[in-house]
């Protein structure tokens, strides 16, 4: 552990890319995540996404210590592919790319990915490379209050491979949209997927390699 572990139990400012910062008191630390309670909910952050950490030098009065522990409380030390295993199957919060969260569970962990099962855009593959943050909904809450039946646990039977250029490669000839549609030229039938790149044909016809690397998330409607 780095001397990072000092700030245990203090409250701290987390700083993300696009300066985006959140306040609140760290809960735990690993080599590759840390968990930080802003007063309502816990946030998981991985490694990769935090450019820095600092003890807060304006404190928050009405953040005060968790009296309860994080729902994916596990023993042993914490780490990023723990923490996710430990999310299947919990309601959760998480932010992928844009200002939009996404709102459901995850269902299963591969090498480089994560398949989350959403009620608006149903089953998407996330990279795991580029998950800003998660935070699962306390006591199991369901997203958009639906029914029990309209959300179910289990949703899809989708055939899964380990890497996420594997399974892309599955799905050749689909309709696909990366990183939530923001950009056209990242919406089109997907047509290869092979050596780290990703080649899609646009709806004007023109033809888009994408460096997978760079993808965050991928669903098909």
């Amino acid at each position: 552990m780095s001397d990072a572990g000092a700030l245990l139990g203090k409250q701290v400012d987390v700083h993300l890319s696009a300066k985006k910062t959140f306040k609140g008191i760290l809960t735990d630390l690993g080599m590759d995540i840390l968990v930080l309670y802003d007063g309502r909910r816990f946030l998981y952050f991985p490694m990769l996404q935090i450019h820095q950490l600092n003890v807060s030098k304006e404190i928050d009065d009405e953040i005060a210590y968790p009296l309860d522990s994080p729902m994916m409380e596990d023993t042993g030390a914490i780490s990023y592919r723990k923490t996710l295993m430990n999310a299947k199957g919990v309601f959760s919060e998480i932010h992928v790319a844009g200002h939009i969260p996404l709102h459901g569970y995850i269902t299963n962990v591969f090498n480089d990915y994560f398949a989350f099962y959403s009620p608006i855009y149903k089953t998407m593959f996330i990279s795991l490379h580029h998950l800003k943050w998660l935070s699962p909904y306390i006591h199991n809450a369901i997203p958009y209050s639906l029914r029990k039946e309209c959300f179910p646990v289990h949703p899809s039977a989708v055939p899964m491979v380990r890497s996420l250029e594997e399974q892309l490669k599955k799905n050749a000839g689909k309709l696909v949209v990366l990183d939530g549609g923001e950009d056209p030229m990242k919406i089109g039938v997907l047509e290869a997927a092979a050596n780290n790149f990703v080649e899609l044909t646009t709806a004007s016809g023109d033809q888009v390699f994408l460096k997978l690397s760079h993808i965050k998330s991928v669903y098909m409607p």
